[in-house]
């Protein structure tokens, strides 16, 4: 099976109706997509009651994948909340605990920063993360080209099986050793994660500056594009029972229409998005009281 979600729910205003409240946006999403990406779990460790209220509200055959908080994967900028990295594992795991029960646990995603690159120091530390997440499918996902450079990319791959991590395979701009090549390859025989992040290359290093996370993610995958990745799509679902692909490219509102020409490229079953026209002539201009 290959499914096809976004990176979170609430910014995709191609799914909602107008004036649709915040927290009817994930039942509303599940009527389009069978997979999300939870990315708020990125910032901040997600309370238990949350996950499960998430959980609860989806249909059955819904499946999260949710990113590892911040601090486990070295990008965390400032105070550490936690006091101990044992505690901060303790409390990312029993966050997990309500959509794993429901049953609707795919992967946490471990995203690993541009510069942790290939070296032994890093190779221990993934082979510690996973021993901490036992019982818990992971997928890992490298943004430093050194990983599949110089002879390392079967290693990689070897790596990454032997420890038991999914392959989180990326179509990203091409920019460097900051960012990856697209390696169509399986690790796991259950599921394999495919991330669409755009090819904005001009935007891809702008960390730090004032609009960086409005200008990263531009970018609208055209027909020839996803025709590509349709073939990497079949290639990888013969590798792995699953693939779950998310639109990441949502700077520019792109993710959910390019998603839905994914879905119908694969001949998956769409169900058309509201039309947002009629709420827009119906509101009409405000009309300044002059007088």
């Amino acid at each position: 099976m290959i499914r096809i979600g976004l990176t979170g729910w609430g910014d995709h205003e191609d799914l909602y109706p107008d004036r649709t409240k915040a927290k009817d946006k994930l039942r509303l999403y599940g009527q389009y997509f069978s997979t999300v990406e939870v990315d708020s779990s990125f910032y901040a460790v997600q309370p238990r009651d949350r996950m499960a209220r998430w959980a609860a509200e989806t249909p059955d055959d819904f499946s999260f994948i949710v990113k590892a908080y911040q601090g486990m994967t070295g990008h965390l900028r400032g105070k550490p909340y936690f006091t101990s990295t044992s505690d901060m594992y303790k409390a990312f795991r029993e966050s997990l605990e309500p959509v794993m029960e429901a049953g609707k646990m795919q992967a946490a995603l471990f995203q690993y920063p541009p510069w942790f690159d290939c070296n032994r120091d890093n190779v221990n530390e993934l082979r510690e993360v996973r021993l901490r997440m036992e019982g818990i499918p992971c997928a890992l996902e490298f943004r430093h080209r050194s990983w599949y450079e110089d002879g390392m990319r079967e290693r990689t791959l070897a790596f990454l099986r032997e420890q038991g991590w999914i392959h989180s395979v990326c179509d990203e701009p091409q920019a460097g050793s900051g960012s990856i090549p697209i390696v169509p390859q399986a690790t796991d025989s259950e599921m394999t994660l495919v991330r669409m992040h755009g090819r904005n290359v001009s935007g891809w290093h702008q960390n730090g500056a004032p609009n960086w996370r409005e200008t990263r993610y531009l970018y609208r995958y055209n027909k020839e594009e996803l025709m590509e990745w349709k073939n990497y799509l079949e290639q990888l679902h013969e590798q792995s029972k699953e693939v779950h692909v998310i639109f990441n490219n949502n700077s520019g509102g792109d993710a959910a229409a390019n998603a839905q020409m994914m879905m119908e490229l694969l001949d998956i079953p769409v169900q058309p998005f509201p039309d947002r026209t009629a709420d827009e002539e119906e509101d009409g201009p405000e009309q300044l009281e002059l007088f």
